[in-house]
């Protein structure tokens, strides 16, 4: 096996370490514990996280021992890098509503039965006296030194420049790895580029505080070939939170990418051999009109976040949603899709469109009903316009019936009018709940 560090040169994620041929001996020789510090700001971790927590897991599956670090303390001071202003300070409920959220995330990706340690700064640092704090941490870094650094330094030119509340959580983060390397032996930290100066104040407090040699890494911030962001959408963050941004639409995300992005995503967000990733990108060129890398890339990441199962239900919804054959889809789909287009709970018994004697559906009646006709004159227009589906069918005539039998699983009946206006019905046989 290769070693990690090669395997992360591979993939595009380092772009600064302190001395390299240092590091790499060092993780060749046995293994290292390695930080990554999260800071809190919301309650569901983002795509920008997902690529540092993969690097620990990369790690952890290279025989190291991945220690994630939730920033319950420097979570309330908020981190200058990357930013032209300063964070809103969070609450006590807020941020521990945060740190649950954030938790149960990463204990889907990294292994905490195995050696993976999850820690929260605000542990050590809830007691912590400001004069132990100065004497033993702010005596070993000059104003010079921390005004040098960019992250800090842009702020200080900017307009709105710095609080001495960011000032000082380079030293926090500083403090952070030295307690880390103290007490869980910690010897690496791991970061976004823009990180490089926390990282680096915290490997010289601890060669200056405790005499050892500490390590730091950083992979490139991640942009899309048009300069974007990576992660964001018109809409904001693509979050890892089901509930923020739904497996449907995180797994478009990904089928979305550009091709110029596409190669690079697979090797840094997901865990794919990198020769795998060779294989698929070349039969990808051959034929990019049928984005299978981006499928490749959609599915690989939705199963490491949402799980196998909702991957695939994200997959067989999109091809409902664009018009494939829906007979031979998953129960689990059609719930994917109700999440993502209006949807009703309909009756037979109790609400119209269904005629009992012929144990059908009017689909004028639907249509009207459901807003994708204005009126029955209106749906009678769509349906000779040929712009009328059902079950992604096209209907046509004056007065057209579904028969009942035709409901997906029993209960699913999907309408569209043209090529983007969905409506899902779930029918049951008794009342319908609303």
């Amino acid at each position: 096996m290769r070693s990690v560090l090669v395997e992360l040169e591979s993939r595009g994620l380092v772009q600064d370490t302190t001395d390299r041929e240092l590091l790499a001996r060092r993780l060749n020789d046995g293994s290292v514990g390695v930080y990554h510090g999260i800071d809190p700001t919301a309650s569901s971790l983002h795509l920008g996280n997902l690529i540092g927590v993969l690097v620990l897991r990369r790690f952890q599956e290279a025989g190291h021992r991945p220690i994630a670090l939730v920033g319950g303390a420097t979570g309330m001071v908020g981190d200058p890098s990357g930013r032209s202003d300063e964070r809103n300070l969070l609450d006590d409920d807020t941020l521990a509503a945060n740190l649950a959220g954030i938790r149960g995330q990463l204990e889907k990706l990294l292994d905490f039965d195995g050696d993976a340690e999850l820690v929260n700064n605000y542990d050590w640092t809830r007691d912590l006296t400001l004069i132990e704090f100065l004497r033993d941490t702010g005596k070993h870094a000059t104003v010079n030194q921390m005004a040098a650094k960019h992250s800090v330094r842009s702020r200080m030119e900017s307009e709105s420049g710095i609080s001495y509340t960011e000032f000082t959580y380079m030293l926090l983060q500083a403090y952070d790895f030295w307690w880390l390397h103290a007490h869980h032996g910690c010897e690496l930290q791991i970061g976004g580029s823009d990180q490089w100066g926390n990282i680096t104040a915290g490997v010289d407090l601890i060669r200056r505080r405790s005499g050892a040699q500490v390590h730091g890494l950083t992979w490139p911030l991640l942009t899309r070939s048009d300069g974007a962001k990576f992660g964001k959408t018109a809409e904001g963050a693509v979050w890892l939170d089901p509930e923020r941004t739904s497996p449907y639409r995180f797994h478009q995300y990904f089928v979305q990418v550009p091709d110029e992005d596409v190669e690079r995503s697979l090797l840094q967000f997901t865990m794919l051999p990198v020769g795998e990733i060779a294989e698929v990108v070349e039969v990808h060129q051959g034929d990019p009109g049928r984005r299978e890398a981006q499928r490749k890339l959609a599915n690989e990441v939705t199963s490491l976040v949402h799980g196998p199962a909702a991957a695939a239900a994200a997959e067989e919804a999109a091809r409902i949603l664009f018009g494939s054959p829906v007979d031979d889809m998953d129960e689990a789909a059609f719930e994917a899709v109700a999440a993502e287009v209006p949807t009703s709970n309909i009756s037979l018994t109790h609400d119209g469109g269904f005629d009992a004697a012929s144990n059908s559906f009017d689909v004028v009646e639907l249509l009207a009903s459901t807003g994708l006709a204005s009126s029955k004159g209106d749906a009678r227009r769509g349906l000779s316009e040929g712009s009328v589906y059902v079950n992604n069918e096209r209907v046509s005539g004056e007065a057209p019936a579904v028969d009942a039998n035709r409901l997906l699983h029993g209960r699913y009946l999907l309408l569209r009018r043209g090529k983007r206006r969905h409506h899902l019905l779930r029918v049951s046989e008794n009342e319908s709940p609303g």
